[in-house]
């Protein structure tokens, strides 16, 4: 149970609004304006699986995208004339991040001995190693080309099809469950051995943990939660394609969760929503507006442009993102601190002459 007394004014405002989305349809019936929220949705969990092996772990994964083509992929096989299978929509959910995870074990298993830069480094080559590989695999994914007409959902009779409402609906409900699976991994045992690991991982292994698995755990847990968003973006989409899935996807679901503050799960939420919102409505809304005055300007060229400044903006004045969580906030309290004491120490050090 949530401790009402320790909720802030942003927590509640957040809580307010989730009580209200299941009644935005009443209000706004603009299907451009569902698409786009159903679209932030599938990158909120996104960011919610990358917040797992990043901001809980404190592991650099720059390759997330390739689980995100995983997900999609192994959907669009099973559910499109590629084949002539054309699976059920609901176990593919499930199914597709069970792939997802188990290629997070494949990637993991060897590389989760190194640290910092050089997993980063592999990370990197297996996010681009991923799209290529569906490239070139014409035969069974179409190359280039990609897979299309892929089978929608269907519901007691009900065909999806193209409406943006009930795909809204089917977000809201995964956002749910998967918020509530990533909280209770974080105050379980296992996720409180991520958080040791990300803190001190030597320090880690002497308290016992063993932190092969459990880095290993969060690789997959994190790729499962990638999966799911990838199997809603193609039946929503009804076409996967290798170009949908450049390191540029690694890199906005990434900049959402520093921007929201990594470890932090209404972090994840805020931060997923502003950069979604500003992708896939205000910049293309201002593409518009300076159309109608006369201005062919591309906005969208500009869009990471733009995440640099917003970025460099938060980390001069909330280094710990919008919403960071307390323990965020004291562990760069602590490390600016142990820094300042490092630097002066060795300014005490030096020799006079030398200061002077």
């Amino acid at each position: 149970m949530p401790n009402w007394r320790k909720f802030r004014p942003v927590d509640w405002a957040l809580l307010v609004i989730a009580m209200f989305m299941p009644f935005l349809p009443l209000v706004d019936h603009n299907g451009g304006h569902l698409t786009v929220l159903v679209n932030a949705g599938v990158y909120m969990m996104l960011a919610i699986g990358l917040n797992i092996v990043v901001g809980f772990a404190g592991l650099l994964d720059l390759g997330y995208a390739a689980f995100f083509a995983i997900g999609s992929y192994t959907y669009a096989m099973v559910a499109s004339p590629q084949f002539g299978l054309h699976f059920s929509f609901w176990p593919m959910v499930l199914m597709s991040a069970f792939v997802a995870a188990l290629f997070g074990i494949i990637l993991g298993a060897p590389t989760l001995r190194l640290r910092g830069d050089y997993l980063a480094i592999v990370t990197l080559g297996f996010g681009e190693i991923v799209p290529q590989t569906f490239l070139n695999l014409q035969k069974f994914t179409g190359g280039p080309n990609g897979i299309s007409a892929i089978d929608q959902p269907k519901l007691f009779g009900y065909h999806f099809g193209l409406n943006p409402l009930p795909y809204y609906y089917l977000v809201l409900v995964l956002l749910a469950v998967s918020l509530f699976l990533a909280n209770n991994l974080r105050t379980s045992r296992l996720g409180r051995a991520w958080m040791a690991i990300r803190e001190d991982e030597i320090a880690a292994a002497h308290m016992g943990i063993n932190t092969t698995t459990t880095k290993l755990a969060a690789f997959s847990l994190g790729a499962s939660f990638s999966g799911l968003s990838g199997v809603v973006n193609a039946s929503l989409l009804t076409l996967v394609s290798p170009d949908q899935f450049k390191f540029n996807v690694s890199i906005t679901v990434l900049s959402m969760l520093v921007l929201g503050g990594m470890g932090s799960l209404p972090g994840v939420v805020i931060g997923s929503a502003a950069l979604s919102i500003l992708n896939f409505w205000l910049l293309p809304e201002a593409n518009n507006l300076a159309a109608m005055v006369g201005v062919h300007i591309d906005f969208t060229q500009y869009k990471f442009m733009l995440y640099g400044i917003i970025l460099v903006v938060v980390m001069l004045f909330k280094p710990e993102g919008l919403y960071g969580s307390e323990q965020r906030k004291a562990e760069l309290k602590e490390r600016g601190t142990s820094v300042a004491a490092e630097e002066n120490a060795e300014y005490e050090e030096m020799p006079r002459e030398t200061v002077l």
